[in-house]
Formats: C-alpha cells, sequence, structure tokens
C-alpha cells in the first residue's frame, strides 16, 4: 500500500487499474507501467473532445489549462478503502488498463480456446484476438470502471501482412522506434473515452435522491451470504452500476475486521487468470454500503413527530419509498429495492423546514460536492470551484458538517491546482472564518505584501487562509454529530493537510511555484530541516506536529486494519521526517514496527493454518508451503520490495536511535555487499563512526529497537533482516574497543543467554537461506577488531635465508680471496644473523607458518569457518584454516602461505568469515584502543550525532599494522647426506692429521646450489679468543694465539676447484675435509653457506642471500709425544766427526769445526700414546735425527743446532691478525724497559730455532698414525740465548809471530778468531817480539763508533795473581785503542806489539766498547734498521721506530769476545 492517498491533491487524481495480460514476465510489465508512470499527467489542451452530444459534460475544451493527474496501480484497493466511496470518490479506480508484451504475440499461443483462433491466419493475430476476448472478460470482470484498454508494448506489425487491431487495442511500439508523443497520445485517447464516459456517472450521481455517509467497512466475502458489487454480481448480473448507493436496512457500526482478506484478492503482480480468480466471483467488495445515523440527538433534537419517527429507524432508510426508485444510467430499468419498514406511516410536515425539503436539500447537496468532485478529477477545476462552492453552502445551510468539510477540502485542492497552474482565482467566501466575509489588505494582507512584495495577490490570500481552513476543516470532521467520519479518511484527510502545510512551511511560509510543486507531485526539497527554531515561519512546526497528531489511530485493534494502521502511522512519520522531527518519527516508527509485527504474526499463523501447517513449524515450512524463495513468503511481498522497502524503512528507524550498524548509514541490500569496501581507511572510518554510535543515544532503547526489528524481520519472515539485526545487536552491546593486557572489563551488556540465541539465531538464518539458495544472505561480524595480531614464525635454521653483501662474497675483493682458510678475514657468514632482516625474509615456493592473534570480548564461542592472509605485493597463495574461538579470550591460530615470486610481500590482514557472516577483510590492530569517554554534552537530534562526527575522532589514532615481507627467488635445500665418520665422532692424537668427506644433497628439484662457502668453528678457538682479548696478554702470547688460530687450524677444507662448488638440482656431491688434533679440541662444526646466485658473482647487484647446512662433529683427542723439558747449551771445544756423521751431515767433513757455529739442543720427549713411537727430528741444514720411545718413557734427544744472529733483535713483536698490524699493543703491566727486551730477544731467537728445526713422530705398532711434533713449548732462559745468539759486533783474538815467522803460519791463525778455534792456542817464545790481531766485524747494518781493550791474563791463576803483568808480559803501546768509526758490515783489524817476559800460559781476551752512538745526519743516507725478516715483514717504518720508545733510551753498548785467545810462551831451545 502507498503514500499516493496522502498527497495534498490526492482527491484530484484518476486511480487506473493496470493488469497484465496475456504472456508477459514481472520485469517488463513493470517497465510498461514505469513508460506509462512517464506521462501520468496529461493535459486537456491535449485531449480530443468527445463528438457525441450527451457526452461532453466534461469536455476538455471548456478549460484547456486543466489537466488529469492519473494514479497507475496494480492492485485493486482493499474493500475497506472502496466502502469510503462516493464520499471520497478518487479511491475507486475509473479506468482499466491492461497491458500485453507484443514481444510474446510469437513465442507461444495465449489461449487454445478453439473460439479465439477462429478465422486466424498467423499466431500474432490468433494472440492478438486473444487479447481481445480478455479485454471482453475484463469489462465483464469490471463493469463499473468508465473505460477499459489493452495497451501491447513493443508490438513490430508484420512487414507482409497488415493484422487488424480489435477497437479497444492499442499497439505501441518499442522505445527505439517510439516518438516522444506516443505514450501521451495514448494517454489522451484514454483520458477522451473516460471524460465522456464520466457524463454517465455525473448524471447518475445527479440522479439520486439520497447519498450516505460511509459509517462503516464491509464485512468479509462471502458473509451472510453476500458478495462483491465493485466486480461482477452473480447474483444479479442485470443489476444496475454502482448499486451500492441503496442501503440495506441493518445498521451497524464499522467494525473493520475485513482487512485480513486474502491479498490475492488484492494485488496483482502477476497476469491474471480469468474466470478463476477472485475477481470473477469471490471480490471482496459487499454488496452493501455502511450508512451512519444522519443526526445525533444532542446537535440537533427532534422537533416534529418525524424527526421523533426517524430516531427509530435507520439512518440509510429513506423517508418513503418513492426516493428509492432510480434508474440505472444506461439502462431502461429501475431498481426499487423494498423499504425496511412498510407498515409505518411516517408524518410529513409542509413548508421549508419540512422533513421531506431537509432530505432533498441535503441529497441535492451531496450530488453537487460528487459531480464537482467529478469536475476536478477530470481537470476542469473551474467548474469544480463553482459546484463545490455551491454544494459546501448547502451543506453548511443544512448542518451537513462531514459533507461541509469534505467540500471544504476539494475546494483547497481545487485551489491549489489553480494556483500550480497559474490561473487568478478569488477565493470563495465559504471558505472564510465566520467573523470576515472578504478578505481586505487591512489586517494580514499589508504584513505578508510588505514581507513578499513579488507575489500575486490570489497567492497571498490563499496562503493568509491556508492554515485557519484546514484546522476548520478537521473540526467539522471530528464534529460531534448523528454521521462520524471512520478513522481511515479522518487521519489520511489531516495527514494530507499536514503535507501541504509542510510543502508551506519547508519554503519558508511562502506559497509560490516551489512549494505548489511539493504540493503537486510530492518531491521535497533536497535540504532537510534540523531541530534549530524557525519561528517567524507560518505555519510554524509545533502547529503542524500538533494538528498531525490528531492523525494518530486508536489503539483499538476493530476500528483500523492492520494495514491501515500501517499505512497512518508511516504518513505520520514522513512528515515528521519533513519537518526535521526525526526523534518523534522515531517513535511513530517504533509503533508502526509494532503494529506490523502483530498483523504478520497473524498473517503467517493464518497462512500456516490454510496449508495445514503449524504456526511454530519454522520459517523453511511456511516458505517452502507458499512457494517462496525469498524472505518475503508470509506476506506475498516480492524480493524488491523487501530490499528497497522494509529495508530503508527498518535502517532509518536504526539510524534515528543511533543503532551502532555496520556501516551507521541507510541499510543497503545484500546483493550489493560484495560492493561493501573493507580497506583500511574504511574500516577506521567505520570504526569511528560506531565509537560515536555508541556514545549518542541511550543504551537500552537502541537494544529494544534492535529486538523490535528482530521481532519484525521474523514475523516477515526477512532473512537478511533477521541476520543484520541480530548482528547488530551483538554490535551495539559490544564494548567496541580494543583491549589490552591489563584492559577493563569489556564484556556485552546483554546476558549470555540473549548472546548466544542472536549467535544461534545468525547461524540458523544463515543455513536456511543457503539451503534455499539465498547464498547472498550473510551477516557482518560485529567485532572489528577481530585481528589483533600476525607474526610470522621463525624459518628452521638450515631453512633461514641470511642476507649478505656483495663485498663478502670470495673473489670479489682480494681479501675474500682466503675465505675457507683465513681466521682473521671478517667472515659475515659465522655472525649471528640479523634478526629483523632474516625474520622478514622469505623464500619463493617454500612455506611459511604465520601466527595470526583472534579476538572474542563476547561471551560465546565464534566458529571461524576459514581464514587466509590478506597480502599485498608479490603473489602470495595462504591457506586456509578453521578454528573456534573460545568466549571472552584471544586465541592464536597458525596460517601456512606458500609465496610464488620474488619481490616485496605485505601481510596487510585476513579475510575472515565466520559462521552466518559475510566472508570480509580484517586489519591488523595490535595496539589496545578505545575510544575517550569524555563527559557527555547534551545535544537535541540527529543533529547531535552529525555534529559529533566532525569533531576529531575519539581516542588515540587507529593505525593499522602490516607486516613487510622481502621474498627472494627460489633457493636450493642441501642436506648432509652421509659422512665418512662413525656417528659424526674422530679420535685423533695431537699433532696428527686426518681426511675425511662429506656427501651434500640437493632436496631441490629446480634450483641448483652455485655458491658454496664452507666456514668451521671448534671448541678452541672461543678460548684462543677470550685469551687474544684479554688486555693483559703480551704481544708474545698474543702472537702465539693468532698463530695457533691461524697455522693450526682444527679443521680445514682441502683445496678444491671451484668448479666443483656445485650442487644440481636433486644432485650430490663430496667434499673432503682435514682434521687437525691439537689440545683442548673436543667439538667441531663444518657449517656450509650455500645460495643460489643465477649470475657470475660480479653481475651481483647489491645483496644475496644464503642457507646453511651445519655438521656437528664430536672429537676425541689424546696425547701423543710430549715435550715435557728442553735447554740450550754452548759447544765446548771441537764437535767428535762421529756426531756429524750420525746426524746425516755426511757431506759436512770440517777438518777443524767451528764451536762458535752450533749449539746443543736438548729435548726430553715422552711418549704418552700406549704403543711404540718413532720420533723424528730435522733442521734446516739437513741434519737428521730419529729416536724410538716405548710408551710410557722419557727420553732425551741431543740435536745440534747452529747459531743464530738477528740483526735487531729487540725489535717489536709482530702481529697475524691484519686488524691489529693497524695498531700500537703494549702490555699493560709496567714491565722496564730491560724486561721488554729481553722478552723481545727471546722471542726472536725462539723463533729463529722454531723456523730451522721440525719434528714428526709415528707409531712403531697398532694402527699406522703419524704427526707432527709440538715444538712450540720451547721457552728461552737468557742463558739459552746467550747460547743461541751471535754478537753483532765480533771480536777475533791471536797472535802472530814476527812478520818474517808468517810465512810457515797457517791461514787459519791470520782472521780466524779464537773463539772459534782450537782449544790449544797459539805458542810464542820468551823475549821474542810477537804482534797481537784483533779483528772486529760489525755485523750490524749501521757504523759504529769501537773503542778496542785488550785484557791479557795468566791463565789459572787468581784474579788478583792473574791481571798482575809486572815482568811477565810488555807491549807496544797501550791496550785501550779508540778506532775511527766502523762501517756497516765492515771488518777492521788492530796490531799491538808484544813480549812475553817469562813461561806460562796466557789468556788474551778483548772488548769493543761503543764509543758514542750513531747519529744520522740525514734520514735519505742513512741505512734504515728493518726488522727481522725472517716471517717476510715488511721494512720498519718511523712510526715503528717511534713505538720502540718503550726499550727506553737508547745506550751505549760493549761487546766481548766469547772466548779468550790461548798463548802459550816457551823458551826457545
Amino acid at each position: 500500500m502507498s503514500l499516493e492517498s496522502m498527497l495534498p491533491i490526492a482527491p484530484a487524481r484518476v486511480r487506473a487499474l493496470v493488469l497484465p495480460v496475456g504472456q508477459i514476465k514481472r520485469d517488463r510489465f513493470s517497465s510498461f507501467v514505469q513508460r506509462l508512470n512517464e506521462e501520468h499527467v496529461v493535459q486537456l489542451r491535449d485531449i480530443s473532445a468527445d463528438g457525441r452530444p450527451n457526452r461532453n459534460m466534461f469536455s476538455p475544451r471548456a478549460f484547456p489549462n486543466g489537466a488529469i493527474f492519473y494514479e497507475l496501480i496494480t492492485y485493486v484497493p482493499p474493500p475497506s478503502h472502496l466502502a469510503l466511496a462516493p464520499f471520497e470518490l478518487f479511491r475507486e479506480p475509473l479506468a482499466v488498463i491492461a497491458v500485453a508484451d507484443g514481444a510474446e504475440l510469437e513465442n507461444g499461443t495465449f489461449s487454445k480456446r478453439q473460439s479465439a483462433n477462429n478465422y486466424a491466419t498467423t499466431m500474432t493475430e490468433r494472440n492478438i484476438r486473444t487479447l481481445y476476448q480478455e479485454l471482453e472478460q475484463l469489462r465483464d470482470t469490471y463493469p463499473k470502471m468508465l473505460t477499459h484498454r489493452v495497451l501491447i508494448f513493443d508490438f513490430e506489425p508484420p512487414a507482409d501482412n497488415a493484422i487488424p487491431i480489435p477497437e479497444g487495442i492499442k499497439t505501441i511500439p518499442s522505445v527505439e522506434h517510439s516518438k516522444r508523443t506516443t505514450i501521451r497520445t495514448i494517454m489522451c485517447d484514454i483520458s477522451s473515452l473516460l471524460l465522456a464516459e464520466m457524463t454517465t456517472l455525473a448524471k447518475s450521481f445527479e440522479g439520486m435522491t439520497a447519498i450516505e455517509t460511509p459509517g462503516q467497512a464491509p464485512s468479509r466475502p462471502g458473509l451472510n451470504g453476500t458478495s462483491s458489487s465493485y466486480t461482477s454480481d452473480d447474483a444479479n448480473p442485470t443489476a444496475a452500476r454502482r448499486n451500492s448507493q441503496f442501503a440495506m436496512s441493518s445498521v451497524t457500526r464499522s467494525v473493520s475486521s475485513s482487512g485480513a482478506a486474502d491479498r490475492g484478492q488484492v494485488r496483482m503482480s502477476m497476469p491474471v487468470p480469468f474466470k478463476s480468480l477472485p475477481f470473477g466471483s469471490t471480490s471482496s467488495t459487499p454488496a452493501t454500503r455502511p450508512v451512519t445515523p444522519n443526526r445525533s440527538g444532542l446537535s440537533n433534537p427532534p422537533t416534529t413527530f418525524d424527526d421523533i419517527a426517524s430516531m427509530n429507524r435507520s439512518p440509510g432508510d429513506p423517508p418513503s419509498s418513492e426516493q428509492n426508485g432510480t434508474t440505472r444510467p444506461g439502462t431502461s430499468e429501475g431498481v426499487k429495492p423494498t423499504p425496511t419498514n412498510q407498515d409505518k406511516i411516517s408524518m410529513q410536515g409542509f413548508g421549508p423546514g419540512g422533513l421531506n425539503e431537509r432530505w432533498r436539500n441535503k441529497g441535492r447537496g451531496r450530488a453537487t460536492i460528487l459531480v464537482a468532485s467529478l469536475y476536478l478529477q477530470a481537470g476542469r477545476w473551474t467548474d469544480a470551484l463553482k459546484e463545490l462552492t455551491e454544494g459546501a453552502t448547502m451543506a453548511k445551510s443544512i448542518n451537513d458538517h462531514l459533507w461541509h468539510g469534505k467540500a471544504l477540502e476539494l475546494i483547497v485542492t481545487t485551489l491549489v491546482l489553480l494556483s500550480w497552474a497559474g490561473v487568478e482565482f478569488q477565493v470563495p467566501t465559504i471558505c472564510l472564518p465566520p467573523n470576515e466575509k472578504t478578505i481586505n489588505s487591512t489586517s494580514k494582507g499589508p504584513e505578508i505584501e510588505e514581507g513578499i512584495p513579488d507575489q500575486p495577490k490570489y497567492l497571498r490570500n490563499l496562503q493568509t487562509i491556508l492554515p485557519d481552513l484546514l484546522e476548520r476543516i478537521v473540526s467539522l470532521y471530528t464534529r460531534l454529530s448523528g454521521e462520524q467520519l471512520p478513522p481511515l479518511p479522518l487521519s489520511e484527510s489531516t495527514i494530507r493537510f499536514c503535507n501541504m502545510l509542510t510543502a508551506l512551511h519547508l519554503c519558508d511560509g511562502r506559497l509560490d511555484k516551489k512549494s505548489l510543486d511539493i504540493m503537486v507531485f510530492g518531491k521535497l526539497p533536497a535540504k532537510v530541516l534540523t531541530t534549530s527554531p524557525r519561528l517567524l515561519i507560518t505555519p510554524s512546526r509545533i502547529n503542524i506536529t500538533t494538528l498531525l497528531f490528531k492523525a494518530f489511530p486508536s489503539s483499538a485493534p476493530e476500528l483500523l486494519t492492520t494495514v491501515d494502521r500501517a499505512v497512518i502511522l508511516s504518513g505520520i512519520a514522513s512528515v515528521l521526517g519533513s519537518l526535521g522531527y526525526h526523534r518523534k518519527k522515531a517513535m511513530v516508527v517504533r509503533e508502526l514496527v509494532s503494529v506490523l509485527i502483530g498483523g504478520l504474526v497473524e498473517a503467517r499463523t493464518r497462512g500456516a493454518a490454510e496449508v495445514g501447517i503449524h504456526p511454530a513449524a519454522g520459517l523453511v515450512a511456511l516458505n517452502a508451503a507458499n512457494n517462496h524463495g525469498h524472505g518475503a513468503g508470509a506476506l506475498e511481498l516480492g524480493e524488491g520490495d523487501i530490499e528497497h522497502g522494509i529495508d530503508a524503512f527498518l535502517g532509518l528507524l536504526c539510524k534515528i536511535y543511533g543503532i551502532v550498524s555496520f556501516d551507521n548509514v541507510a541499510r543497503r541490500s545484500s546483493v550489493d555487499s560484495p560492493s561493501i569496501s573493507d580497506t583500511d581507511s574504511s574500516v577506521i572510518s567505520r570504526i569511528q563512526s560506531q565509537s560515536f554510535a555508541r556514545q549518542f543515544g541511550i543504551q537500552n532503547i537502541k537494544l529494544n529497537i534492535l529486538r523490535a526489528c528482530i521481532n519484525f524481520s521474523e514475523a516477515l519472515p526477512d532473512f537478511n533482516g533477521v541476520l543484520k539485526f541480530s548482528s547488530d545487536l551483538l554490535r551495539t552491546a559490544g564494548s567496541g574497543i580494543a583491549p589490552g593486557p591489563r584492559q577493563e572489563d569489556v564484556a556485552p551488556i546483554i546476558s549470555r543467554e540473549e548472546q548466544v540465541r542472536m549467535a544461534t539465531n545468525i547461524s540458523k538464518t544463515s543455513n536456511l537461506s543457503q539451503r534455499l539458495g539465498l547464498g547472498h544472505l550473510y551477516a557482518e561480524y560485529w567485532d572489528e577488531f577481530l585481528i589483533r595480531g600476525i607474526t610470522l614464525d621463525p624459518l628452521p635454521p638450515m631453512r633461514t635465508p641470511i642476507p649478505h653483501s656483495k663485498n663478502v662474497l670470495p673473489g670479489v675483493t682480494t681479501t675474500r680471496t682466503s675465505q675457507d682458510v683465513n681466521p682473521f678475514i671478517y667472515n659475515p657468514f659465522l655472525r649471528a644473523p640479523d634478526n629483523p632482516a632474516v625474520e622478514t625474509t622469505l623464500v619463493a615456493g617454500e612455506a611459511a607458518t604465520f601466527r595470526v592473534t583472534l579476538q572474542n570480548p563476547y561471551e560465546i564461542e565464534v566458529d571461524i569457518e576459514s581464514i587466509r592472509l590478506d597480502t599485498e605485493g608479490a603473489e602470495f597463495e595462504s591457506s586456509i584454516a578453521d578454528t573456534v574461538i573460545g568466549p571472552y579470550r584471544t586465541q592464536i591460530l597458525k596460517v601456512i602461505g606458500i609465496p610464488k615470486t620474488a619481490g616485496s610481500l605485505k601481510i596487510t590482514g585476513a579475510i575472515v568469515k565466520a559462521r552466518g557472516c559475510r566472508e570480509r577483510r580484517f586489519p591488523i590492530f595490535p595496539h589496545p584502543w578505545a575510544a575517550d569517554t569524555e563527559t557527555k554534552i547534551k545535544g537535541i537530534g540527529l543533529a547531535a550525532l552529525e555534529q559529533n562526527k566532525t569533531l576529531p575522532p575519539p581516542g588515540p589514532d587507529l593505525k593499522p599494522d602490516s607486516i613487510e615481507l622481502n621474498v627472494i627467488s627460489a633457493q636450493p635445500n642441501l642436506i648432509v647426506k652421509s659422512t665418512n665418520l662413525s656417528q659424526s665422532s674422530v679420535m685423533i692424537l695431537e699433532g696428527e692429521r686426518q681426511t675425511f668427506s662429506i656427501t651434500l644433497q640437493n632436496l631441490s628439484s629446480t634450483t641448483p646450489a652455485d655458491l658454496l662457502l664452507f666456514s668451521f668453528q671448534d671448541s678452541t678457538q672461543e678460548p684462543l679468543h677470550t685469551a687474544i682479548a684479554n688486555r693483559d696478554a703480551t704481544p708474545a702470547e698474543l702472537y702465539e694465539y693468532e698463530l695457533i688460530l691461524a697455522r693450526k687450524q682444527a679443521l680445514r677444507l682441502q683445496k678444491i676447484d671451484d668448479s666443483k662448488r656445485y650442487i644440481a638440482p636433486g644432485g650430490t656431491a663430496t667434499f673432503s675435509f682435514e682434521i687437525l688434533g691439537k689440545p683442548g679440541l673436543t667439538n667441531g662444526t663444518i657449517q656450509v653457506d650455500y645460495a643460489h646466485l643465477g649470475v657470475p658473482q660480479a653481475e651481483i647487484e647489491s645483496q644475496f642471500y644464503t642457507r646453511q647446512v651445519c655438521l656437528d662433529l664430536t672429537i676425541t683427542v689424546n696425547a701423543s709425544v710430549e715435550l715435557t723439558r728442553m735447554d740450550v747449551l754452548p759447544i765446548e771445544g771441537e764437535v767428535p766427526r762421529p756426531l756429524w756423521h750420525r746426524l746425516g751431515s755426511n757431506d759436512m767433513e770440517p777438518e777443524h769445526p767451528a764451536p762458535d757455529e752450533y749449539c746443543l739442543l736438548l729435548l726430553d720427549l715422552r711418549n704418552a700414546w700406549p704403543s711404540d713411537m718413532q720420533v723424528r727430528l730435522k733442521a734446516a741444514s739437513g741434519m737428521e735425527i730419529e729416536e724410538h720411545i716405548l710408551p710410557g718413557n722419557t727420553n732425551r734427544v741431543v740435536f745440534p743446532v747452529p747459531r743464530v744472529y738477528i740483526d735487531n733483535p729487540h725489535a717489536s713483536i709482530p702481529a697475524i691478525n691484519p686488524s691489529r698490524q693497524r695498531q700500537f699493543v703494549v702490555s699493560s703491566s709496567k714491565i722496564t724497559p730491560e724486561i721488554e727486551r729481553g722478552n723481545r730477544e727471546a722471542f726472536w731467537y725462539r723463533e729463529r730455532i722454531l723456523e730451522a728445526l721440525e719434528g714428526s713422530w709415528r707409531t712403531r705398532s697398532g694402527p699406522a698414525r703419524r704427526g707432527t711434533l709440538e715444538l712450540r713449548g720451547i721457552r728461552l732462559a737468557p742463558r739459552m740465548i746467550e747460547a743461541v745468539k751471535i754478537d753483532e759486533v765480533g771480536i777475533d783474538v791471536s797472535v802472530e809471530g814476527p812478520p818474517q815467522q808468517q810465512d810457515g803460519k797457517e791461514d787459519g791463525h791470520d782472521g780466524g778468531g779464537q773463539s772459534g778455534g782450537d782449544s790449544g792456542g797459539d805458542t810464542i817464545y820468551v823475549d821474542e817480539f810477537a804482534q797481537i790481531r784483533v779483528v772486529i766485524t760489525n755485523r750490524t747494518d749501521e757504523p759504529v763508533h769501537p773503542t778496542v781493550r785488550l785484557m791479557p791474563a795468566l791463565r789459572h791463576r787468581p784474579p788478583n795473581v792473574a791481571l798482575d803483568f809486572t815482568r811477565k808480559l810488555a807491549w807496544n803501546g797501550v791496550l785501550q785503542r779508540t778506532l775511527p768509526p766502523l762501517g756497516a758490515r765492515a771488518t777492521a783489524h788492530v796490531l799491538v806489539g808484544a813480549t812475553a817476559l817469562c813461561r806460562g800460559e796466557f789468556a788474551i781476551a778483548a772488548s769493543v766498547e761503543e764509543t758514542q752512538l750513531w747519529t744520522s745526519t740525514s734520514t735519505s743516507t742513512s741505512p734504515r734498521r728493518a726488522a727481522p725478516t725472517t716471517r717476510g715483514g715488511r721494512a720498519r717504518s718511523d712510526t715503528e721506530t717511534m713505538m720502540d720508545a718503550v726499550l727506553g733510551a737508547k745506550e751505549r753498548r760493549i761487546w766481548h769476545s766469547r772466548r779468550p785467545c790461548l798463548v802459550t810462551v816457551r823458551d826457545r831451545e
């Protein structure tokens, strides 16, 4: 039921019943009706006048400025509305327009009856004839209609054979072939015939002597054997048209209970099956017209006997039988009903005040009003105004209040239409207040004229009287009299008046073109009024609202049907909404919902009972019984009606009360649900809007409204409504916040039982809609903070990709070439990976596990049917998981995803499908969030909610989280397939080296491993690194630690070609490794970093990723041969020749071996292995010695080693670690320069000995094992250093005879030096001259200033006697002599003449003292002291010279001869 009857000009509209005929589809029928509605206003100037002389009463030529307003309806008005005619003549349809689809004419036969197909050659012609027969059936079915027409839309006439179109059928081409005037011409033709037939109807009204006012609604169909007189009358087919004015004698008050009639007889939404539908035989319109008493004893007390008699009989009875006879228009017979009381004798008076005169005046006045109403509908508004003025005057004169009010109402409608058409008029005097018969400009006129200067005078006059006139009409309708207007027309008239006043108010109280368009067409302006006061506008909103609520229906159910009550409440709500009173509108809508629920439950119960189903059987049975697949089965509503009518209605109700709905806008259709945006910005906007809605209104009222909406949707049943409002109830009852770990109680305010009921309701309704084929119906999940976090589980260590810079690749830079062996070069593959970088890296084609944290703040379980990750960027495939979230908790769910391609990947949320809810995307909100609960400031109306939305968002900023991931290209996956070590363990001896192999397998079937880097870790590295980091360690100790770390690695890869560092997809590769046994080695790890680069290493842009596979080894190191003690002794005397042969020096056969060139090294070696050991020592000179050591025994090995000369024994101790070579490392301990010099001397001489000596061992029994002898345990004491070292300045002392005696001397006495000569010494004779030769050799690279001192002494004497040279030895000159500077690598000879004065043995020693320090005059010319070059070190720099300041100030040195020259003095024989 539409609200067309609420329009201000509704009494001037002509209803036309539009019906489908033939084969036509619903959507096609709706489109054709829409085309007709586009021309629903027909101007009289466009209508041709009927040529018949007896049909020109309503000729359009009399008033060409008029127009006919059509109201095209597709349903037969209900009996309660038809019973109001002729008091409200516009409620009866006056025309029948049958619509046929021309496209269906050739698709099949419309009727199989033979009579319809006679003389038809084509299918189209046969169907057209069938349509003509159906037109005749429509004329028989609806005989009271004035015109009947069949319109064939989209008709394409055949080109070969013209088809005759019967009379009464019009063809309309398709839209493409139609002209602008095609539909208008059709409507003009229908209007022409309608105006002609109106003459007959008007004549019939004029011939009626008594016209009753409607007093009761007709009874239900078939009651007391009566049937409809609106359609065909089966009891009397020849009954006169509009014979309902002859009332029966039964007089009862209206009990309007017939509104529950079968809607199948009312709604025409499908083609009419004629002769079988209720239109033909069981129409709900009764045969009797309800009447009410003519007058009341209170208002008009009886003054004659006739009046007294009339009080005792029915007011509908005529005063005499003569007045009952009328002739049916168009027939020759009159029907004279029998009066109810034939025996009664009425007493009639004479004169103008007689009863008959009053009766005739009443009938004549009402007939005049009816004829004027026809003029109004026909567009003859000037004639209607004249007739209505006359009728109103007559009704007022006889106190016919209802018809007086009706005439005034029609006059107002006429004046509005005249104003809209721009026709000037004079306001009838009958419309003026009783105390004001003319409108002058002395009262309100000047005020209006001053306010609106450009308004025409006739409009100002109408605007002035309009509010008071409408209130007077309502007072006439409600005045206590013998006749009472039924509630329906009274309420609708009041609402029409309020709509008229509302249009005037919306246009600022000015009656102009804009306000008139609103009154005529009902199109409200786009501007919506707020609750701000509009006190200066007349009429005011308060007056309009006061008048409007007079139309509020009574609560008595017997006075109005449910549909009528709903229509009235809808009209009231519409006016309140236009005025901006949304809260008042919500109260009315709330009452409307209650009315509809009761009516729907009753209809559902009745419908279930008619098909034999219990009312409590549920929605499935009821829908199945009615064969409805949508959610409107109980009321036979189309699915479009549910979506576009009830949805908007309930959505508006919820919006007014501030319901926390999903999107807080007008409810949209579920079909459009895929278009709902779930982006981050949309969700944040939705949360903020819901927060504003939570702070608006009263919570309990919101919940009650939602419960009412749920009940209403269940009563329809509307599945979509049940789902929406159930979820809205849970959403409104919830807190709408994201709780933190210590958040206060966030439980919903409804009970757990109601939460369970709502969740069950959603689940069951969703399942039911799925079974009925309504797959698009889903609820919206009620918590926007469902996803509280998504994290990536760490990959297994063997699959974790580790990022590296391009520079760390071996071969890219020179420092990386020894990556597999050099422990001091920074190895990025051994460091712990960067957690943020590793945790955000995935490999294409490999599964990754994500942890999704779900929140459920409700006390019910939430069944998650599916959940998958939502990503952006690289292609990603997420698995679909399901779970059940327990009540009031957060829960973690693991979801597996596989990136398909490389690139940047962003996890932005999850797509979740809860049971019964729409699958949608949820962003990630990891941080707690709650709206600020500020002090509420009172706001009026919905403007408060809209104003809040303009304020800053409540609470802290909402920041959805996301996970930034980097997906790299596919990588190989290596595992250790096998190794030749048993259980990855090995037993080894100290110094032993063993080789083992490892086989790696590539599990990837598509990606090869083209980069393999090997790194090693063992248990000895950590202590060494700790010792190196010790600040108290001396440089010698640091050197030793670094040497062990660099030169004695426990694990290393055997040299292989780089081309072999490749493993094909699915292939294997074997690599050999070497292990060295050393103390402290208990475990080791071989780490293989591998990757697939796909390009040469030099072409890598910036970064690459590797994976690791490790093999852990358990190592047991046992002792082999240990060095327990050592010593170094100088060689005194000649080395025996057999010793040289034993040492393998067969080629070295000096006649007199020099003892100063060698020293003896004593080693005590212990065999700690329970097998015989063969130890072998070898010197750099080629000397070897082997020693057999029994298990547990310690053998001493004596081995001569060459003495060592070091140019600079005080040079700084080098660093093997390249990073430490750039630093000057000084021990933190406080040591003196002397100790520092001694430490450096011991370091360099020890290194020279170790370089010249190597040892090895092998087993002589048991398993064959061999290894190296660890000799770095040697430590040199100062005494040992003196035995090993060769001084910087060499001193050789010898004694020579006179020059003439030198020919017989051996060459060895000339400069061989006595320190390395034979022990016998030289022989001289007493009192003979001799020469003491001192040879000084400078072995350094710098000159020295020497001072030579000779120190002769007697042998075998105490010092005080040995140094007494008196009468023992005489010499020429002095024994101390200063020599000129001795150049670098130069030799000087000093000769001193001496004569022995007695026999004996003398020992002549010598010493050289540096007279002064050598200072270089120019750095460019002075030779630079070089550091020992035995390790290949670089030349010393000035910086290093400065570093030597730790050695203290440089002092003068002194050197002594290692052995004195032994001289034997004899007497010459």
